[in-house]
């Protein structure tokens, strides 16, 4: 049985703006609903406005599109638990529409290396969903990442660096450059995503003889259909395949086959599809492997005492990473074993934990309810019925209804 494959959509620019309403209404029509749409916030991580950008994006596809959307929170690799991350990849896996904007590419790489989110983007692209890189993301998609805040803002000598080359692993080997007709310098170039052509120029010689460059022009997308086997520009401008001293134009409404645009673009024969993105794994851990072991049984067990559970998941998902990480790190055989049946020990316990726990609050709310309204019985009898009614309205913010009927006094959890 093939795998069904989905879209990519690289925007230049603009993927909240009216330009690009039209072309992500057809990539929304393109899923069956209800369609799971999610917004990557690590790009613009660093940010202080970070939270405002998803804000803007929300609205846009509820406004725009009708369409909800909430976050992958995954501002940054080092200053978020464990707990969190499982939760942004377990949103982001489960999600149809995959959208990923501005920021810094290299930031967002940076906090990507070492996590399964290059991995789960490719996987749920060959499951059909959409993926949409715009702007600064779009940077990140190809073999090589142009660095451009490094480079335009901060002047750092000319390069590039690993990308997440997702393209390559579906068999385009090339690099992505987002505004790639850019005007703002006014009297200076600041086409080709700030560069300018002579910088351009040299950044070219830089890569291997068969990378070509794909420039995608702002409010512009290119749409790489692997179901369909198409390619389609839609925008107000167009998209470069530039090699060298050659190029092609596409312009928007342009449809070609997907082989005859692989062709174009000159694939590369070092790389095959399908290998991982080449983005440095996290540095080991300096303490001793079985120390670190102990350290995380002895962290559960109070926790467990405790009942902190976001805690104890923290620990469970933090121990099986570095059990894995020393597996490939190629630690004793005998002292993974001795991790591997801590872990097992401890998820046993949880399990048994959580089979102590009441399935039913009413049972444990009974007793102390019996309390309470016997206690408001008596104030009512006394005609304290100030104190009475307070006891009842406060019960009631806490989601219990109080009532009093001609057969007395009964209580309900609020629906």
């Amino acid at each position: 049985m093939s795998t069904r494959r989905g879209v990519i959509a690289i925007m230049g620019s603009g993927e909240t703006t009216d330009s690009m309403v039209r072309v992500h209404r057809d990539l929304l029509q393109k899923l069956t609903p209800p369609v799971k749409a999610v917004f990557i916030d690590t790009p613009a991580g660093f940010q202080m406005n970070a939270d405002d950008l998803f804000e803007k994006t929300r609205e846009y596809f509820e406004k725009r599109l009708g369409q909800t959307m909430e976050p992958v929170a995954f501002k940054s690799s080092t200053n978020i638990s464990p707990y969190d991350s499982e939760k942004a990849f377990q949103t982001l896996r489960q999600s149809d529409y995959i959208f990923v904007g501005p920021g810094s590419p290299t930031y967002a790489l940076k906090n990507w290396a070492g996590t399964p989110i290059p991995q789960i983007i490719f996987e749920r692209v060959q499951s059909g969903a959409c993926f949409i890189a715009a702007s600064a993301a779009a940077l990140t998609l190809g073999r090589f990442t142009l660095p451009v805040y490094e480079i335009y803002k901060v002047g750092e000598e000319l390069h590039w660096i690993e990308g997440m080359n997702l393209l390559g692993r579906l068999g385009l080997h090339i690099v992505v450059i987002p505004h790639w007709n850019n005007a703002e310098g006014g009297t200076h170039d600041t086409r080709f995503c700030y560069m300018g052509e002579p910088r351009l120029i040299r950044l070219e010689e830089m890569l291997p003889e068969d990378i070509p460059i794909l420039g995608i022009d702002e409010h512009t997308a290119c749409i790489l259909d692997f179901q369909e086997e198409k390619v389609s520009i839609r925008g107000i401008g167009g998209v470069t395949l530039h090699h060298r001293s050659s190029q092609k134009i596409f312009k928007d409404g342009k449809i070609l086959p997907l082989d005859e645009f692989q062709g174009l673009a000159a694939p590369s024969t070092e790389e095959k599809p399908g290998e991982p993105p080449k983005i440095q794994a996290a540095e080991p851990a300096a303490e001793p492997f079985m120390e670190q072991v102990k350290s995380f049984k002895e962290s559960f067990d109070r926790y467990l005492q405790d009942h902190q559970g976001e805690a104890l998941i923290n620990v469970l998902v933090t121990l099986d990473k570095i059990i894995w990480k020393s597996c490939k790190d190629f630690e004793d055989e005998d002292l993974i074993s001795q991790a591997r049946e801590t872990l097992r020990g401890m998820i046993v316990q949880l399990g048994l934990r959580f089979n102590e726990c009441p399935k039913d609050v009413v049972p444990i709310l009974s007793p102390l309810m019996d309390i309470l309204l016997d206690i408001r019985t008596r104030l009512r009898a006394a005609k304290q019925w100030e104190i009475a009614d307070g006891i009842r309205d406060k019960l009631l913010q806490s989601g219990i209804v109080v009532e009093d009927t001609p057969q007395g006094t009964q209580w309900h959890l609020k629906t």
